[in-house]
């Protein structure tokens, strides 16, 4: 049985654009899951108040039938294969894919959590995520647009046009 799933991917470094589009790519190849659409993509001002360039960020809705360990595995490969050090939280990344949603599930272990535990801070998930899925309600019984309605400014330009 499938599952709707939603990743969150960001990328200030060694081309962002390119980070990203592979990246989306990668979601598509893995085993028994599909890319079915991406939000725009945005420009956004780094987190966590760290000198660094702006980030890449877009939303990519999947549908999979792996369960959310599995995925979370796939996830942390694809990062690894596009250069990610994890040196420095909220630094700088060649790519970073968060799980935000994983269908209905509300899941809390060691390694994961879902719904992401910050989704409801970050407008760069936030806006794109509601670019898929106007009308979302969480699993905690939360509204999408009132997430996006409530969430701090933070700086989010949308790009024209996606690459390639």
């Amino acid at each position: 049985m499938s599952v709707q799933a939603f990743v969150g991917a960001g990328s200030n470094l060694d081309d962002p654009e390119h980070q990203i589009k592979t990246a989306l790519n990668a979601l598509d190849q893995l085993p028994h899951t599909r890319l079915v659409a991406q939000s725009h993509w945005y420009r956004s001002a780094p987190w966590g108040g760290i000198d660094q360039p702006e980030f890449v960020n877009v939303v990519a809705e999947i549908e999979t039938a792996l369960d959310a360990e599995q995925l979370l595995e796939e996830l942390l490969a694809i990062e690894r294969r596009h250069g990610r050090m994890r040196r420095v939280r909220w630094g700088p990344r060649t790519l970073d894919l968060d799980l935000l949603l994983f269908g209905d599930a509300q899941i809390r272990t060691p390694r994961l959590k879902v719904p992401h535990p910050r989704l409801h801070e970050r407008n760069f998930v936030l806006v794109p995520l509601a670019d898929l899925v106007v009308d979302l309600t969480l699993p905690d019984g939360k509204r999408l647009s009132t997430l996006v309605a409530n969430c701090a400014p933070h700086r989010l330009i949308r790009i024209a046009e996606p690459p390639p």
